[in-house]
């Protein structure tokens, strides 16, 4: 049996990934990390804010942080040194986060993987949308969360964007507007990918990839209506982390998807 911790245990997201994992057959969830402490006494595990001393206690073989980034780069940088494999579904790590990551797992020789996206169709979705890269010039994304995201625009959107250029071969053509009544009205923008997001109530997760050229435009949706979505992503990460002695960075590197 796989032996689970989960950060924030007694969040929404906490508590799709206990009930995922206790529903799963080869693994169960032995302890859970969160700094409130209402509702813990419902668990059927130890649950505290002390992430050392509670990975130490339960044996945990990987833990599984949808907290906040800044938290969640903390958490793993302690569980590598403990021998325990982090899987991160927190949006928002930074580029010098994960090379924080990156020489941890190097230096413990210990596994850790981090994914903007667990949902497999949104994983599928940006493979796609690699693959119609090499052949339109012009294209932007549209993205949009629920009014509580932290932060814009989202961690999918942007790893989008940057498979997007790298597949290209270089940056995308993009409209320069010589008129802007309202200051950032074209959206973000990567390598010449407009990336738009919205923060509406009623949503989940969404997002849109557009292609353009001549005469035409193609357009690559994913909607997720329910967070159990990210459920199936993340009990194969589970499975496959133990099998790291370094860092991987998202789904389709687990999935042979390249």
């Amino acid at each position: 049996m796989i032996a689970v911790a989960v950060a924030g245990a007694l969040g929404r997201m906490g508590g799709e990934v206990i009930q995922a994992v206790s529903a799963a057959g080869d693994m169960q969830v032995v302890a859970g990390i969160d700094i409130k402490a209402s509702g813990a006494e419902r668990l059927p595990f130890p649950v505290s804010a002390d992430l050392a001393a509670l990975l130490k206690r339960s044996q945990a073989q990987v833990l599984v942080d949808f907290t906040v980034a800044e938290a969640a780069v903390e958490n793993a940088l302690t569980a590598l040194d403990m021998g325990v494999r982090p899987v991160i579904g927190t949006s928002g790590i930074s580029d010098s986060q994960l090379e924080q990551l990156r020489k941890k797992a190097e230096a413990t020789g210990t596994g850790v993987f981090v994914a903007p996206n667990f949902a497999l169709g949104a994983v599928l979705m940006m493979h796609f949308a690699r693959i119609a890269s090499r052949y339109f010039d012009s294209a932007e994304i549209i993205e949009l969360h629920h009014d509580q995201k932290i932060d814009a625009p989202s961690g999918t959107a942007v790893k989008t964007a940057q498979d997007m250029v790298q597949a290209h071969g270089g940056p995308f053509v993009s409209n320069v507007p010589t008129k802007e009544p309202l200051p950032g009205g074209r959206g973000a923008e990567h390598g010449g990918v407009r990336i738009h997001s919205l923060r509406l109530p009623g949503l989940v997760a969404n997002q849109e990839v557009i292609f353009g050229a001549q005469g035409q435009t193609l357009i690559l949706r994913h909607d997720t209506t329910d967070r159990t979505a990210f459920m199936p992503g993340v009990i194969i990460a589970l499975r496959e982390v133990l099998k790291l002695d370094k860092l991987v960075v998202g789904l389709d590197n687990l999935l042979s998807l390249g």
